[in-house]
């Protein structure tokens, strides 16, 4: 017994299993943290705004062109042909239609570069269709606003789920 005792005794640290298994868990969460802070500094992060006051004058030029639509009586209705990759619909103002063209920005949730802007160029019947190809089956923010951006109608719309967009001023 006391044979036992002093062989176990003479052998080193990183002999025995214990010591290595004691270090697997310090060591994952080292190698975790170096993997977070090479994603944090490699993706800027999209969503942050960096001025404030900034955007804040801007939300409030936003409400402005939204009771400007309020007081112009819009709607807007729109459908989205996958296979052709094409929006098309009208936009009227009190019942009659709007012959002036209009943008119509879309705006992915999550990534800034994937955003478009169309332009559309309505019919005397206030009919338009604009090319989209490509357009993902995400839930995208739609603003419709005049030429002159001195109007606008916004919604959230996933063209998927919901085949026709359907955006009235004063439902918002």
């Amino acid at each position: 017994m006391q044979a036992n005792l002093s062989i176990a005794a003479a052998t080193p640290w990183y002999r025995h299993r214990w010591p290595w298994l004691l270090m697997v868990g310090p060591v994952l969460v080292l190698v975790a943290g170096a993997i977070t802070t090479w994603l944090a500094i490699s993706r800027p992060d999209a969503m942050v705004v960096g001025d404030y006051y900034k955007q804040g004058k801007a939300i409030n030029q936003e409400l402005r062109r939204d009771r400007a639509a309020s007081r112009l009586g819009l709607a807007f209705e729109a459908a989205y042909d996958a296979q052709a990759g094409r929006i098309t619909g009208s936009l009227r103002t009190h019942g009659e239609p709007v012959r002036a063209p209009f943008h119509i920005r879309l705006a992915h949730p999550t990534q800034p570069e994937r955003d478009r802007v169309l332009e559309a160029l309505p019919d005397a019947r206030g009919r338009f269709s604009a090319e989209a190809p490509g357009l993902a089956a995400t839930h995208w923010q739609v603003v419709v606003e005049g030429g002159a951006r001195d109007w606008r109608l916004a919604r959230s719309w996933s063209w998927s789920k919901e085949p026709v967009l359907a955006i009235v001023a004063d439902a918002q």
